[in-house]
């Protein structure tokens, strides 16, 4: 089964990430000095997937600037507009199906990086006449992560929150092949949920009909500001680019020293800084012999340096 249709999630508000979605859309967010949504679209080209819908409502034109119409990576890239308000897991997608243009597409989470084996899951969905085929892994966090419960026929049989009736379960990890039909209960511009809504109803009436695919994939969710910080630190190391977390337009003082820390656009260190384990987002500038560690630094609107804290222990 070939499938070249996908519609990338990306509307939210990311909410748990805040400060840092203030200045940027959640999947526009530079990971290892790449914006997250470009290393998601890339992965998703280099398996096919070539033709991408994008749902759009918190700040926009930062996914618009990064992605454009695609070319650049090989993809057709086109958009779905949620206003005035976000219309859920279940609501975006019943908008988006026209753009699409597909009867059985990808819904990909637009903040969650794998490398789940897509013609897998495309070859395991169309074996089991599923309608909806869930890209699952072992929930090995289940007092942090809510689960999914699999039956021993390969059935999602429901859905549990995070905590000690999730261990056992599996985990979601924002891939999923779909049938469009699932969606068409609901009114376009309407909001609705998938988990919680669609797809609980779907397993009661249709039980065989959503599936899971459980694999070893790798995957990465950057949900929180301390998430974000791992990811990229990791995704630095393991690419062996020690500089990817400074973008090209930041000014490091000579005499500065910016240890294991994330600096965006336009940011300038002046002399004698010390940053250690701290995100800096666009626009800041450190004055001369500032000292922050594990710190959020945004630009407020009279230029001045606000600080939050990072933290990396949650």
């Amino acid at each position: 089964m070939t499938i070249r249709h996908a519609l990338v999630l990306t509307a939210g508000l990311g909410t748990r990430l805040r400060p840092l979605t203030d200045v940027w859309a959640k999947p526009a967010i530079p990971v290892a000095g790449v914006p997250m949504i470009r290393r998601i679209a890339a992965w998703l080209v280099s398996q096919g997937v070539d033709d991408l819908v994008l749902n759009l409502h918190h700040r926009p034109e930062t996914l618009t600037a990064i992605l454009g119409d695609g070319r650049d990576l090989g993809a057709r890239v086109r958009y779905s507009w949620e206003v005035p308000q976000i219309l859920g897991s279940g609501g975006g997608p019943r908008l988006a199906r026209p753009i699409v243009g597909a009867r059985t597409f990808l819904v990909v989470n637009g903040d969650t990086l794998t490398d789940v084996d897509l013609k897998r899951l495309s070859d395991a969905h169309a074996a089991s006449d599923a309608l909806v085929t869930l890209a699952l892994v072992p929930n090995r966090e289940f007092l942090r992560y809510g689960g999914v419960r699999v039956d021993a026929q390969g059935r999602v049989a429901g859905f549990v929150r995070r905590g000690p009736a999730a261990e056992g379960s599996h985990h979601y990890i924002g891939v999923q092949l779909v049938d469009g039909r699932v969606f068409d209960a609901v009114e376009p511009g309407a909001v609705a949920s998938t988990i919680g809504g669609i797809y609980d109803a779907l397993i009661l009436s249709q039980p065989d009909r959503v599936r899971a695919f459980v694999s070893g994939a790798a995957f990465s969710d950057v949900g929180t500001p301390g998430d974000y910080w791992r990811t990229s630190q990791a995704l630095a190391a393991a690419e062996q680019n020690a500089g990817a977390n400074a973008s090209r337009s930041a000014r490091i003082d000579g005499s500065a020293r910016v240890t294991q820390s994330i600096l965006w656009d336009d940011v300038e260190v002046g002399a004698g800084v010390q940053l250690d384990e701290c995100i800096v987002t666009d626009g800041v500038q450190v004055p001369p012999g500032a000292t922050h560690r594990r710190a959020i630094l945004l630009r407020g609107d009279d230029g001045a340096v606000l600080v939050s804290p990072l933290n990396l222990d949650a």
